[in-house]
């Protein structure tokens, strides 16, 4: 008896989370057919635009007048 109850128990969650599933879905798809070509929602954690700075820089770094006089003491 406690076995059937068990797998009752089972298939109710299981039943319970896809009816979760299928209204996130729904409630989702609505928000994306109100507004079809609008950017990502404020706070999201997305940016609407792309970073456009190089991650490494382009050209070597310069040395300076300092750094050319202490190497050439040695």
């Amino acid at each position: 008896m406690e076995t059937v109850i068990t797998v009752a128990v089972i298939i109710l969650m299981i039943v319970a989370g896809m009816r979760m599933i299928h209204l996130l879905n729904a409630q989702h798809d609505e928000r994306i057919a109100a507004f079809p070509y609008s950017e990502a929602l404020r706070g999201s954690g997305r940016r609407s635009r792309p970073n456009r700075q190089p991650t490494e820089p382009t050209e070597p770094p310069v040395a300076t007048h300092h750094e050319h006089r202490a190497g050439g003491r040695r």
